[in-house]
This record gives C-alpha cells, structure tokens and sequence, in this order.
C-alpha cells in the first residue's frame, strides 16, 4: 500500500484561522495618543517595537507582554513623569483586549470541516496560554483539532518535536501560516511542507524573506485554497 505523503496538518491560530493583530495596531494607536504631549506616533511606535524586542525573552508573545512593553515605554518616554491615570488606562486597554471576541476569519470553518477525519489536525500556536485556550473556545473551532501545542517559539526543533510526537514525523506533515518567521520557514526547515496564507497585518518581527526556492514551500491566498493544494500534493 502506498504511504500517503501528508498524514498531519498544523495551523497557526493568530492571524491565520482568527483576527489578531488588528486589536494590537489600534491598541497601539490609542496608546499613542496618551503620549501625544512628550513625542509623536512614530517616536512611540518606534520605542515600543524595541520594548517589545527587549522583553520577548522574559514575557514571551502575547497581550499581557504587550501591556508591560507599554508601561516601560510610557515610563521612558516620559522620562518617569507618567501620571497613574494613564498607566491605568493601559492596563484598561490591556484587560479589553483580552475581553475582545474572537473573530474567525473566511473559509476557515469549512476548510477544517472538510479536513477532519482525513487528516491529523493539530493547532500550534504561541502566546499566552490563558489567552490562546480562551480564543480557541471562543471560536467553537477545538472539536477539529486533534491535538492542541502552545509553545513558548516555533522553531524547526518544535516542529521536529510536535509532528514526531503526534504524527508520522515532519516529513508527512504540512504547516499552514501567515508568519513567514514562525509558521514557514522553520516548518521546511523540519522537513515538512509549509504553505504560507499572507494576513494584511502580520507583526514587523515576523517578517522574514519567502524560502520560494524550497521544494515544500506553497504560497495561497486564503485558506479556502488548501484543499486544492493538498489534492495537488496526495496526487503527485
């Protein structure tokens, strides 16, 4: 009997089957505008992308680093004369931004329908694990999965990890993303197929070159052209 070349599927969560990064870009304008008096949008925008940078490593990915980031930068570039008032509006912000209903995005519901059953499906994603567990409720998507990961950073060593652990290995799986830098790449580099579906905002540090020249790398539109891919693929 023939091997199938694909036996497992991963898909990113945020910006991939639901909105994200849109609550983080108008978060930031209104953070922005508290600071109107000591610098300009971009000045602010500039310092809280470094912020961000700086503390990866100790908050990881998500909103409540997100929040800190703001609050160490609101000190800065105050320079300590920030009043209590607006670190309390960022902590406001912060809480509505974990409140916000999920909004799934097109296709997706009917892609992981016609999938289930006929593949192994396993959601990985990254960020805080409170936050993730409550949008995947929210979204009513958890009865597709198979198996859900929330990982600290999606590497090639994650993905080797993840799809050996819970599948027939990298080489039979496929990873399906809107983050070049954490969904793609790293996922061929593993040895598994990795299939990149663009979002209009997707955060300035995960934006990594294409690897167009790599054999598994595929390139959709929307989600809704998976299927076609995968049969593309099953008939080779």
């Amino acid at each position: 009997m023939t091997m199938r070349p694909i036996t497992a599927i991963g898909f990113d969560a945020d910006d991939t089957l639901w909105q994200n990064e849109q609550f983080f870009r108008s978060t930031e304008s209104h953070f922005s505008g508290l600071l109107k008096e000591f610098a300009a949008h971009d000045v602010v925008a500039e310092r809280l992308l470094a912020a961000e940078k700086r503390n990866l490593d100790f908050y990881g990915y998500g909103i409540k680093g997100f929040v800190l980031s703001m609050i160490e930068t609101a000190i800065e570039v105050t320079d300590g004369k920030v009043e209590a008032r607006v670190i309390g509006e960022i902590l406001d912000v912060g809480r509505e931004m974990l409140r916000h209903p999920v909004e799934t995005l097109p296709h997706v519901r009917d892609v992981l329908e016609a999938l289930s059953g006929h593949y192994m499906l396993v959601l990985i994603t990254k960020g805080d694990l409170f936050d993730q567990e409550r949008k995947l409720a929210q979204s009513g998507l958890g009865d597709f999965f198979d198996a859900v990961e929330i990982v600290s950073e999606k590497t090639a060593t994650t993905y080797r990890r993840v799809f050996s652990r819970l599948a027939d290995g990298p080489e039979r799986a496929m990873m399906i993303g809107n983050s070049l830098k954490s969904d793609i790449v790293p996922a061929i580099a593993a040895g598994a197929w990795g299939v990149f579906v663009p979002h209009e905002l997707t955060w300035v540090l995960e934006h990594v070159e294409p690897p167009s020249d790599a054999p598994r790398f595929r390139q959709i539109a929307h989600l809704g052209e998976l299927p076609g891919i995968l049969e593309t693929i099953m008939a080779a």
